[in-house]
């Protein structure tokens, strides 16, 4: 497993990372012994980062990665949280006096004394330019209840400007073979303010696995399911906010851009190893939810050169299926 600097928190992390929103909720239900095993199986693969949220199953996820860190004290896991999503999106909730509060409860979920990475979780669009908040996250620093923070965001725009910011030491933006805006500036930005680039949704939600027909359906506790219009959150998590249908159509021109190889690297692994291989990308998060899964991912860590011609099949792929309905969007 290859190893990256976090960006400014000067930590190194797997290049492949774990996401768990699905250890909490919203990808149907998944048992406290199964989320235990996806966690060890991913670390014993060589992933050293785990992403979650304290909305994620209501602190639910966190509990779990706390369970595994108490059992596993030596296992040098790098934990990035997130919050602000407990609250109504008001940019007034974003005070100090309410990230103590949330960031106290995400330390007692994980049974940390200091949380490594506090993320804030998609807020409104206004925090990312308020002075106070980024005040209020520097405090929580000189406090030692957080080592550093970030910011996990919907658009480019919300990126950037979080970048400016110089106590921002990560970004986390969906980016994946089906959006590609954030290559335009995000990644150059970040690479040049040496900030952290957190990749998530790298399969588009599990389209870019290649394993989904026009029928597939979805349980209906499943955001896959729920919010494929925005009827929940941004539907930009959801299949990245490309429709469905067109999602499955280009994933099927995807997977037969994947090279033959001894090894029979599957879409899905080509789609993580492609993301992780961009430069300016610090780690790619993609969720697991059966030890198969989780092994699976981790191994993209280790895929040498994808080629030129991937590449730019990649890009075509993007241009014909999606450029004209996303790329102003998000």
């Amino acid at each position: 497993m290859q190893t990256r600097t976090l960006g400014r928190t000067g930590r190194e992390v797997s290049v492949i990372g774990l996401g768990t929103w699905q250890l909490g909720a919203d990808w149907g239900d998944v048992s406290e012994a199964d989320a235990l095993s996806v966690l060890h199986a991913a670390a014993s693969a060589g992933v050293t980062f785990f992403d979650t949220a304290d909305v994620y199953g209501d602190g639910r996820s966190e509990q779990l990665i706390g369970r595994y860190l108490a059992e596993h004290p030596d296992a040098g896991i790098t934990v990035a949280t997130k919050m602000g999503r407990r609250e109504a999106q008001d940019p007034s909730n974003f005070t100090l006096a309410k990230f103590r509060e949330w960031t106290d409860r995400s330390r007692r979920n994980l049974g940390v004394d200091r949380l490594d990475l506090v993320q804030l979780h998609c807020p409104p669009t206004p925090v990312f330019s308020t002075d106070a908040v980024y005040d209020a996250l520097d405090t929580l620093v000189a406090d030692g209840a957080i080592a550093a923070y970030g910011v996990s965001v919907e658009t480019t725009a919300e990126a950037l400007a979080a970048i400016a910011r110089p106590g921002t030491a990560t970004v986390q933006i969906i980016l994946n073979a089906f959006r590609l805006k954030p290559l335009d500036e995000v990644l150059p930005a970040a690479r040049e303010a040496g900030v952290g680039i957190i990749a998530r949704v790298p399969l588009a939600s599990g389209l870019l696995s290649g394993k989904y027909t026009a029928d597939t359906t979805f349980a209906a506790d499943d955001h896959r399911n729920y919010n494929r219009h925005g009827e929940a959150f941004d539907v930009g998590e959801t299949f990245s906010g490309v429709d469905f249908a067109e999602g499955v159509a280009a994933a099927r021109e995807f997977a037969e851009l994947v090279p033959q190889r001894e090894d029979e690297l599957t879409p899905a692994q080509a789609a993580i190893a492609w993301v992780a291989q961009l430069d300016g990308v610090s780690t790619v998060i993609p969720g697991a939810r059966s030890v198969e899964q989780a092994r699976s991912n981790a191994a993209a860590g280790s895929v040498d050169t994808l080629g030129p011609a991937f590449l730019a099949g990649v890009q075509a792929i993007y241009d014909r299926h999606f450029r004209a309905a996303i790329h102003d969007r998000w």
